[in-house]
């Protein structure tokens, strides 16, 4: 690599400034070296015969144009006062790989640039940090929560790969085949090794779809679920894994056309989440505490916890979907056949047991089945008879008149969330959902009920056509969009209705919603209804996820959405610390707008072309197509090599 490492970054450190004398004495001289040079050319046009002074003038003004370039780039198209289509397409293919040790030469910019930050933040998740979170209440987890850094604290700072990184195996041998030096912990395979979790070889770890609770492997323990509830018949989509370890149970119900929303507390040495998701199983740092969990209510059809050491019961119930599935394996269940190999006492178990039963009969759950270690619940699919309940058993008593689908820092209370109201005992409440596939184009409930402002029947018809068309489009521009396996991890920053994944249902990727919490609109309970998943985010603040979680990212309308709320700057740093290398991004905004994200994604060594809006140029919004490069942190002294920078 060409030039010296950029210097490292750290939040005490201060963003390099240009001094202002230095500007004014680079400008005159520019003027003289301008001047000395216009009267030697004119002395020489006179030397020669050229004629008089006042036409040589006249004549050198009308040939020489007066633009000065805002940017000298070796990589990038030179950026004017005008917005044009590039002729020369970005480069999206994926270059780096086992056999590739090259690099990627950055180009000077004259434009504010932003430098690598310390290696030590190669697995930073801003809102999780494991030393910030010391300083929060023990008492009920509380201290595993997010805890945002405050604006000061911010870096402003490029994380960086780990040396060696390489581009995950391509969906769906990543399922099974990791990069060690990608996640490069070696604990689990040894905590775990009994329960066949993960194993170590040579250059990658290993999935072998074990777990604690299905050492037959995940498959296996899912034949065993779907014996006791139909899981073929489309009714489950969306479900929900609490605990999940590296994401097993998701990941194999994959193939079974049902969308699992994975996630767990980010753990200090172990990453099972970092894991999951470098599989390209959706999951998120998350953890059940004082808080709801951030999706709306009624979203899952299933929930499932294996050795569930949490207070499941007033967290899972508002999530679950009238006439939903709760999964509960290992102690204590079944426990009389079972105590002997769990080392507890017979006592402890029973009492367990005893507790569970009656959490789950306040919630007005019916126990299905308890076979072997599995116990099944299943959700009322109406609170008629709840209620009615409610004169015997008086905890937890029904929440008073709140938003439901509120669930961003919301407190979580001790009481039941009701369901909508229905007219008798045979209606769902909410309104019965159809099965999959039908599910993600038919009008969702949310919508044919009117409960969502300004958005109708029509509205939603005409947003699938309009994102159909858009994507169609996206995939002329970006050929890799269209090819399978290029992308796995999508995540869409302002969802809407959900359009742009409904419209790559097909493709071999899964894309995570987010519908922004200032967005006027809640719609996120409609793109569960959908079958799709995803989840609330404020991008004034980073989201719960490990660097290098996304391979393509979309954002809609973003920075309209949070002009004057918070920095440009910042929530690009964010896209790029949640960025692969190599990752691609298509931003839709107005053209003034776009012009200045480009202006930091140039700062930021991203790839990039502003192009026409799908509608032709007399359109003002148009897409930003980036490429983050691919670069990662120098090797250490025992690795070896050199740097990547």
């Amino acid at each position: 690599m060409a030039g010296p490492n950029p210097p490292y970054y750290n939040s005490t450190s201060k963003s390099t400034t240009i001094n202002p004398h230095w500007k004014k004495t680079k400008l005159y001289s520019l003027a003289l070296i301008t001047g000395l040079c216009s009267l030697a050319y004119l002395l020489g046009v006179w030397q020669h015969g050229g004629g008089s002074i006042t036409s040589i003038t006249a004549n050198l003004g009308a040939s020489i144009p007066c633009t000065i370039s805002t940017k000298n780039s070796t990589k990038t198209p030179t950026t004017t006062t005008s917005i044009s289509t590039s002729t020369q397409p970005l480069d999206f293919a994926t270059h780096h790989s086992l056999d590739d040790g090259g690099a990627v030469s950055l180009p000077d910019e004259i434009i504010k640039t932003y430098p690598p930050c310390d290696v030590k933040y190669s697995e930073y998740t801003p809102c999780e940090d494991p030393e910030r979170s010391l300083k929060f209440n023990r008492r009920r987890l509380k201290y595993r929560e997010r805890h945002c850094p405050e604006k000061g604290e911010l870096l402003k700072c490029r994380v960086p790969a780990p040396h060696g990184y390489m581009n995950p195996f391509k969906w769906p041998m990543s399922r099974d085949l990791v990069w060690y030096a990608n996640v490069p912990h070696k604990e689990l395979t040894v905590e775990k090794a009994v329960q066949n979790w993960i194993r170590y070889e040579e250059d990658r770890f290993r999935f072998p779809g074990g777990g604690t609770m299905f050492p037959n492997g995940a498959d296996a323990y899912i034949d065993d679920i779907g014996k006791l509830i139909n899981l073929k018949d489309g009714s489950i989509r969306t479900a929900i894994d609490t605990g999940c370890g590296v994401a097993s149970w998701g990941a194999y119900l994959l193939s079974r056309n049902i969308l699992t929303m994975s996630f767990a507390p980010r753990d200090t040495h172990e990453a099972q989440v970092q894991f999951a998701l470098e599989r390209g199983v959706p999951a998120l740092i998350g953890v059940i505490a004082s808080k709801r969990l951030p999706y709306p209510s009624r979203a899952f059809d299933m929930a499932h916890c294996s050795r569930c050491l949490i207070p499941w019961g007033q967290y899972v119930d508002r999530v679950l979907r009238p006439g939903g599935y709760w999964i509960l394996s290992g102690p204590p269940i079944n426990w009389k056949k079972q105590w002997g190999g769990w080392q507890r006492t017979k006592e402890d178990l029973s009492d367990e047991q005893t507790v569970i039963e009656k959490v789950a009969k306040s919630l007005c759950w019916k126990k299905l089945v308890e076979k072997e270690g599995i116990a099944i619940w299943q959700k009322p699919t109406n609170h008629i008879h709840c209620k009615a309940s409610r004169k015997i058993i008086k905890n937890p008593p029904f929440c008073p008149a709140q938003d439901p689908d509120k669930a961003w820092y919301t407190n979580l209370g001790n009481c039941l969330t009701p369901l909508p109201e229905v007219p008798n005992i045979q209606e769902v409440a909410g309104g019965e959902l159809e099965k999959w596939p039908e599910r993600l184009n038919a009008i969702p409930p949310r919508i044919s009920r009117g409960t969502v402002r300004g958005v109708t029947a029509e509205v939603f018809q005409k947003d699938i056509l309009a994102w159909n068309r858009r994507v169609s489009y996206y995939k002329t521009v970006n050929n890799q969009l269209g090819q399978a396996g290029r992308y796995r991890n999508l995540l869409d920053m302002n969802a809407y209705l959900g359009g742009f994944a409904a419209s790559l249902i097909e493709d071999p990727v899964w894309v995570m919603n987010v519908v922004p919490v200032e967005a006027k609109v809640n719609t996120l309970g409609v793109i569960y209804e959908r079958g799709l998943i995803g989840t609330y985010q404020s991008w004034c603040e980073a989201m719960s996820t490990y660097p290098r979680t996304y391979d393509l990212i979309h954002a809609d309308s973003v920075f309209t959405l949070y002009k004057d709320r918070c920095e440009m700057e910042d929530i690009l740093l964010e896209m790029d610390r949640i960025l692969r290398p190599e990752g691609s991004v298509i931003f839709r905004d107005d053209v003034d707008i776009l012009v200045k994200v480009k202006r930091i994604t140039d700062g930021l060594n991203w790839d990039s072309q502003i192009v026409d809006h799908e509608d032709g140029p007399p359109q003002r919004e148009k897409l930003l197509f980036a490429v983050k490069s691919y670069w990662t942190a120098p090797a250490t002294s025992d690795q070896g090599g050199s740097n990547t920078f």
